[in-house]
């Protein structure tokens, strides 16, 4: 025979879970990106020039709007300076070669990522800015050589990151296979993409294997490297190897991959597209004004709602949580 009691409290247990379920969902849905977050494409170069930047850059503007993201692209390297940069999310070197940037531009980058900015690079973009160890650290490794223009695989090594989720598990591709100067492990970055190394002809017989197996050409690091150990807030690095020709900006998986990584680093919540408190970052909505200025005017709409709104919305969410579990609780 069935005891009631056990019944009405596996009942309220049950209702309990699926009330702190829904509460858990609720807010993190209220914590979701306060701005338009502002990347701003650095493609410099001052040695071998790609011919697909154009159309990178071309491809990342018209992607950015479904993102919820807006690319200023620049190879004015005099935007790096404390206030050229704390407007932006992130900065997304895109195929830059040799010394693009001067000894102040470089540490207005590094007071930028540990302030909380996030770090994006691209294809040749590992070939660049050596004689700054912290932007190698904030990269991961940097280049060595590339094999020949061919096909090849690419092998998935973390199918759970938004920049390979979409991929397949061995994905054809046409490009450059990377080599770089070191392991980009042996600083904390995780290998996401690495390569079948029967699938194409690297012509360079004299490379010692510094860069460990499985061979990697796209990783991420959660914690920029190379930023100030002191450094409360630091934001995340993404990098992939893949780009070089012009036809793959216009592939939609090889967008799903550049994209995600972005959006990725953008997630990390460091800058004013996710937290108001922030340093760095954009703090102007969707709808023109700063978060400042829109937390004290009245609201008409509930479609965009700002960061002071958002806020409001987390602790109606906690109040209403506490509430709904103390009464299942007691009944």
């Amino acid at each position: 025979m069935w005891d009631s009691r056990l019944v009405q409290r596996s009942s309220s247990s049950w209702f309990c879970a699926s009330a702190l379920l829904f509460c858990l969902t609720s807010i993190t849905m209220a914590q979701q990106q306060l701005n338009t977050a502002k990347v701003l494409i650095f493609s410099k170069t001052d040695g071998f020039r790609h011919e697909s930047i154009p159309a990178a850059t071309e491809a990342l503007q018209a992607a950015g709007p479904t993102k919820q993201i807006e690319f200023d692209a620049t190879e004015d390297a005099t935007r790096f300076s404390d206030d050229g940069l704390a407007g932006y999310d992130a900065v997304l070197f895109l195929m830059n070669t040799a010394e693009v940037l001067a000894e102040d531009q470089t540490k207005a980058l590094q007071n930028y990522l540990n302030a909380g900015g996030n770090f994006i690079a691209i294809h040749s973009a590992s070939d660049a800015v050596r004689a700054t160890p912290f932007y190698g650290q904030a990269l991961g490794a940097y280049f060595d050589h590339h094999a020949n223009l061919q096909n090849a695989t690419v092998l998935v090594a973390d199918k759970n990151h938004p920049s390979t989720s979409s991929l397949p598990d061995r994905w054809p591709v046409y490009d450059e296979i990377y080599y770089f100067k070191s392991d980009p492990r042996s600083i904390g970055a995780k290998v996401i993409l690495s390569v079948d190394e029967s699938s194409y002809h690297d012509q360079d017989t004299t490379y010692v294997d510094v860069q460990g197996k499985p061979h990697p050409l796209a990783w991420y690091q959660e914690r920029v490297s190379g930023t100030d150990a002191s450094a409360t807030r630091v934001g995340r690095s993404w990098y992939t190897s893949l780009g070089h020709e012009i036809s793959v900006w216009s592939d939609s998986i090889f967008m799903a991959h550049v994209m995600g990584g972005i959006t990725w680093t953008l997630a990390s919540g460091t800058t004013k597209a996710f937290d108001a408190s922030s340093s760095v970052g954009n703090s102007v909505s969707a709808g023109g004004a700063s978060a400042s200025t829109t937390a004290s005017a009245p609201r008409t709409s509930s479609t965009n709602p700002t960061g002071s709104a958002r806020r409001t919305g987390v602790v109606h969410s906690l109040i209403a949580c506490l509430s709904l579990l103390l009464t299942l609780s007691g009944s």
